[in-house]
């Protein structure tokens, strides 16, 4: 979910600078090559300067403090234990081949997202920091939501066409690139490195991922079972590194005093090692050229064709358009009441960890609960988080704790949603046309979020926060009907369940 978190821009080639500036203007945000306001400061401060402030926040209130590393042991130990609980005995691991070959995919791809997580925990700060307002902070995230739209499915064609080992080497420089554009202060610099940030997630989630496919299956020709494997080790460790990945982020932006951009610059010497272990132990491989015009019909009429696409592809729009607007408005509700922001982060991750390890308990042999049920399970609790967050953020009655707690529930929703979203989206959508559908899927994710940034943009910020919190809220309502539906529609549907158990009880399903 957050590597969407750069998550998860539009195109700024074909739009002169001079008009580039015309546009941010009507939306009233000033850019230009001049710094944003003046910083108090004797002389101009580097992004990575340490600022020394006798600002109220430095005696930041220690029950906020205790509670995010309180609240990141406690989540830490419960999804480890449950981790341990529900894994595996080894198997193909085993096969000594299997296992270096596994181990060469992972020492690439495990950097790359420890790379992208890094980014997650201090952007909304950094904005804040080179003095830019909410409103103007929303365009940029706009403007990441915007390139995922307009950039995914031109990124899965390019992966094919350039070659995935080729395309992996492309993330990494346009990530670095992208945090590169971190350093600066110019506005326009930063929009166009989120629009990198857009390429360089959509690389990260296509170009690996088809890489290790095809040398499984047609270079090595291991069995086809064998990658559900794989891919659950590497969702494991991609869990450490994003708790991992705030404590860093922390202990670089506020413990070393070195600010918030320096998380950003620590991801590029990742992404230089991602680069060179691809070109040092990977071979190339391209798949078949796709029409991208075919890729996007056939999925339509799939979509349309199909009553569970459209329920699945709702419930995701609804649900994943709320994430995003998360992303964007925890560091302003929590900020200020002065928590370490990487501490923070790393405790959403730990509870995001732990819903996945009940979601895998939970459709385990030995409890055999349906990922329909786990579903709906996951759209109601977000539901109960957002409406917490409409009376926490009230403007006077702000309650930082409450807050806090219902953003942990939020990702604990999370972590039981998208293995269930998965595992169900695999079901009933056919694999020559999930491309197309699963990018129809986002065109009203991504619409709803911008929409949900831009109304807040031009909102009063503490008003503006409630009323987008309890919009949040009613989205999710209509997402637990989508998904009341989608239960009715595939109560005998055999395809919406859980195949035979194949194992003893006491070995859960990955």
């Amino acid at each position: 979910m957050w590597g969407q978190r750069g998550e998860h821009g539009g195109h700024w080639g074909s739009v002169p600078r001079v008009r580039a500036r015309q546009l941010w203007v009507s939306c009233g945000v000033s850019v230009g090559t001049a710094e944003p306001p003046v910083l108090p400061h004797p002389r101009p401060l580097s992004p990575l300067t340490p600022t020394i402030s006798r600002s109220p926040r430095d005696a930041r209130p220690h029950a906020m403090l205790l509670a995010a590393y309180a609240s990141l042991a406690a989540l830490l130990a419960a999804a480890l234990c449950l981790e341990l609980f529900s894994r595996r005995q080894p198997g193909p691991a085993a096969n000594p081949a299997f296992a270096r070959f596994q181990h060469r995919f992972l020492r690439a791809y495990l950097p790359a997202l420890a790379a992208d997580w890094l980014q997650g925990p201090y952007l909304y700060k950094l904005y804040r920091h080179y003095r830019f307002v909410e409103g103007q902070i929303a365009i940029l995230y706009v403007c990441g939501f915007a390139s995922a739209v307009l950039l995914g499915p031109p990124a899965a064609s390019l992966v094919d066409r350039l070659g995935r080992r080729a395309s992996c080497v492309l993330f990494s420089l346009s990530c670095a690139a992208c945090c590169l554009t971190k350093l600066s202060r110019d506005y326009l610099v930063l929009a166009a490195g989120r629009v990198l940030g857009g390429l360089a997630t959509a690389l990260l989630f296509s170009a690996f991922e088809a890489w290790y496919v095809h040398e499984h299956v047609e270079r090595h020709d291991f069995p086809a079972e064998w990658l559900a494997g794989t891919f659950a080790r590497a969702a494991f460790w991609n869990n450490v590194l994003a708790v991992g990945a705030g404590v860093v982020a922390t202990a670089l932006a506020e413990w070393l005093g070195l600010g918030p951009v320096a998380p950003f610059v620590a991801a590029i010497p990742l992404l230089a090692l991602v680069a060179v272990l691809v070109l040092k132990d990977w071979e190339e491989n391209r798949g078949p050229p796709r029409a991208l015009a075919k890729t996007c019909g056939d999925g339509l009429r799939c979509l349309l064709a199909d009553g569970r696409v459209l329920l699945l592809g709702t419930v995701q729009a609804l649900f994943e358009s709320v994430v995003y607007i998360f992303v964007f408005l925890w560091t302003p509700v929590l900020d200020p009441h002065g928590p370490p922001l990487g501490i923070v982060f790393s405790s959403f991750m730990a509870a995001s960890m732990l819903g996945s390890a009940l979601q895998r308990v939970a459709v385990s042999a030995r409890y055999r609960l349906q990922p329909v049920h786990l579903l709906a399970l996951a759209v109601l609790l977000a539901f109960l988080s957002l409406f917490m967050l409409t009376f926490s953020t009230g403007p006077g009655q702000e309650n930082p704790a409450e807050s806090f707690l219902a953003f942990l529930l939020l990702e604990l929703a999370c972590g039981l949603y998208f293995p269930s979203m998965g595992f169900l989206r695999r079901k009933v959508i056919p694999e020559k046309e999930r491309a197309g559908v699963l990018h129809w899927f986002r065109v009203p994710l991504n619409l709803l979020a911008c929409l949900g940034l831009l109304l807040l943009h031009g909102s009063d910020h503490r008003s503006g926060t409630r009323s987008i919190f309890a919009l949040c809220a009613a989205l999710m309502l209509l997402a637990l009907l989508a998904v009341g539906r989608l239960f009715t529609v595939g109560r005998h549907d055999p395809e919406l369940r859980l195949p035979p158990p194949q194992g003893p009880p006491e070995s859960p399903e990955l």
